[in-house]
């Protein structure tokens, strides 16, 4: 590979561990989705390792995880005992994969806290200006996050909704 495509391939590779971040998610798991989705060919655990530069270890942890938002594939190859990924590629499921990680971890706990700090705030039975204020702001705050969640939860059942009616379309997945 030439020097200007090793160039174009590590700096897609480091922007992508820069969006993972960004998200909420290691660096190390944006550097090993671009990885994988730059290779024309599956790739193995071990190739991951060489050239993402992180350790085993972390590269399997980042590639389950990948997995389970749906961002990448296993794809088994015959006659070797070596699991290999390939990128999935339809950024409407990606993005669905990780909202839907986002939202079940980030805002349940979000959601959880505003809660149990409003819950705090009203056992203090204070009715001083300092408790109004921050229990105006923790509604304000609980309101939002409220909102957040339900936006989250319709686009998620609008893309399902999309992905059923392609699928009757064209007579796949059922009737």
């Amino acid at each position: 590979m030439n020097a200007e495509l090793i160039q174009a391939r590590e700096h897609f590779i480091q922007g992508m561990s820069r969006i993972s971040h960004f998200w909420g998610f290691p660096k190390a798991m944006g550097a090993i989705y671009g990885a994988i989705y730059l290779s024309a060919t599956a790739v193995s655990l071990d190739e991951l390792v060489e050239q993402v530069g992180v350790s085993k270890g972390t590269v399997s942890a980042n590639v389950r995880t990948l997995e389970r938002m749906g961002m990448v594939h296993k794809q088994i190859q015959l006659g070797d005992r070596k699991d290999y990924y390939v990128a999935e590629t339809d950024f409407w499921k990606i993005a669905r994969g990780v909202l839907r990680e986002r939202e079940q971890s980030e805002f349940d706990q979000a959601l959880r806290t505003v809660g149990e700090s409003m819950a705090l705030l009203e056992e203090t039975g204070a009715d001083v200006a300092t408790a109004v204020f921050y229990r105006e702001r923790m509604q304000a705050m609980q309101s939002f996050f409220n909102s957040l969640d339900n936006l989250v939860a319709t686009l998620i059942a609008l893309d399902d909704l999309r992905s059923k009616s392609v699928q009757k379309l064209f007579g796949r997945g059922g009737a």
